[in-house]
């Protein structure tokens, strides 16, 4: 139905669930090539509107501007714009769901253009399979130190401290959600989508090109869902930054307090940084891999 459709035509369907996952699948078969909004949301009946795009509207998305160039992703941070797990979108769509002026955003993009070259490592030179091997050694070696503990300091601060601020109530239950999405989330990744991207570089590198399946279809399969848990779990940091008002402390926090905010806003900085580096590069060049070879 979508191939048929012009630029700039839409057209809906209903559904008796939540048709999420086919969002995914056509975003990684197709592209940034189309809007998706929902007309009706359940609880018995979903409605969905699909729009094609016009040609001459695509734009580069604000993930691909932070893969070519970091100094841009500081700019997203500084508007609160999703590069990462919203990182599909293009600089205006994102403007305009936070109701920001996209012209100002423009304008400060091309000035970061003009900025000295920071030291950020070039990650999009890097081979995929090393690059996989960075983010468990450095991000996932991070988030499986951090879980149990902040889970058991979050829970400390809410004990004590729930009655005259049930914000921090809530951040617990939301930090536990988090953890169990990250433990299981991690393990996939390590035990099956890196080995594979790994076994797609080693295959290429050996020139050993015929014969070569996945167990999942194609790459394409295992890294949608991926990028399904990590808006999860983008949202549900971001939800926790939203309750604690940017990661704002109360007069008189104490010192558990202070360093449960601390500590959660490191870890979402690092997510961001964690998610980026395989929504924006790792992926892509996994995907595009995977078709040299096929």
């Amino acid at each position: 139905a979508f191939a048929d459709i012009k630029p700039g035509e839409a057209f809906e369907f209903i559904n008796d669930h939540d048709p999420k996952p086919l969002y995914y699948q056509l975003l990684g078969e197709r592209g940034n090539v189309f809007q998706w909004e929902y007309i009706e949301k359940g609880p018995d009946w979903w409605r969905v509107k699909i729009t094609k795009n016009k040609a001459e509207t695509e734009q580069p998305t604000v993930g691909q501007l932070a893969a070519s160039d970091y100094r841009k992703a500081q700019v997203f941070k500084k508007y609160g714009l999703d590069f990462c797990c919203g990182g599909k979108k293009t600089v205006e769509q994102a403007c305009a769901e936070k109701n920001i002026l996209a012209e100002t955003v423009l304008t400060e993009l091309k000035a970061a253009e003009q900025q000295p070259g920071s030291q950020q490592l070039n990650f999009n030179d890097w081979d995929p399979g090393f690059l996989a091997d960075f983010i468990v050694n450095n991000h996932h070696a991070y988030v499986k130190k951090s879980l149990q503990p902040l889970q058991e300091l979050a829970t400390k601060v809410a004990k004590v401290h729930g009655e005259n601020h049930p914000e921090t109530k809530a951040i617990a239950t939301i930090f536990n959600q988090v953890a169990q999405e990250l433990s299981s989330h991690l393990g996939k990744e390590e035990q099956v989508l890196f080995p594979y991207i790994k076994s797609l570089v080693q295959q290429k590198s050996a020139a050993r090109q015929a014969a070569f399946s996945a167990p999942f279809g194609t790459v394409q399969q295992p890294v949608s869902m991926m990028e399904h848990e990590h808006e999860q779990v983008g949202k549900n940091m971001a939800y926790i930054n939203q309750l604690t008002n940017g990661y704002s402390l109360p007069a008189g926090a104490c010192s558990s307090y202070t360093l449960l905010y601390k500590w959660l806003h490191e870890f979402e900085d690092d997510l961001l940084q964690h998610v980026h580096l395989e929504n924006n590069i790792l992926f892509p060049k996994a995907i595009e891999l995977e078709k040299q070879i096929a």
